[in-house]
């Protein structure tokens, strides 16, 4: 497993997953109430730790989640993809920067 500068822990698929929900969530510059919620309930879903959730806060290590989930298989990167996808939409807007963020994070993960 990864593992992330000043993180001593391995990094798991679940951190990963969510430093790559919060990078598509503040694309457009803007988290809106209901994208800090959504992201705050995945957080919780993953079990996050403080320090996790601080990490995930950060945006510096979209990279190294990135590395870390595209060794997963296949159906696990589809429905990692999925709610990237459905993190675009929690707020009812779809943003061009949401959207190329996407489109950036499907195609390093080798996603359609």
């Amino acid at each position: 497993m990864k593992r992330f500068p000043g993180y001593s822990d391995a990094v798991e698929p679940r951190l990963a997953r969510c430093i790559l929900l919060a990078d598509v969530l503040a694309a457009d510059g803007i988290m809106a109430p209901e994208e800090k919620v959504f992201l705050a309930r995945a957080m919780e879903a993953s079990r996050l730790t403080d320090q996790e959730k601080r990490l995930v806060h950060g945006l510096e290590m979209v990279d190294q989640a990135i590395d870390v989930l595209s060794a997963l298989p296949e159906g696990q990167r589809r429905a990692i993809g999925d709610q990237l996808v459905e993190a675009t939409l929690v707020d009812g807007k779809l943003s061009p920067h949401e959207t190329k963020a996407v489109q950036r994070l499907f195609q390093r993960l080798g996603l359609d």
